[in-house]
């Protein structure tokens, strides 16, 4: 079972939302369904409401759970309030 999703900061949003618009390649860490951190290097294309929570969704991988990421482009998730 999945925990419950918790929405991201605004600021961080705002990031992620600006690396879209400039279609940039960023290299994006995140935690995996077995809590593992993965790495990939794709382009964001756009966000998308999934059963009640939101998503990045990515060129050339698997979308991935807003809150799920650690850091994209450099910039840490936590570091966003």
């Amino acid at each position: 079972m999945k925990p419950k999703y918790q929405p991201i900061s605004c600021h961080f949003y705002d990031e992620l939302e600006l690396l879209a618009m400039r279609q940039k390649k960023c290299s994006i860490l995140y935690l995996d369904a077995n809590d593992q951190q993965q790495e990939i290097t794709d382009t964001i294309l756009t966000f998308k409401i999934i059963d009640k929570a939101e998503y990045v969704i990515l060129k050339n991988n698997d979308p991935i759970r807003l809150d799920r990421l650690i850091q994209v482009d450099g910039k840490v998730l936590k570091g966003f309030c």
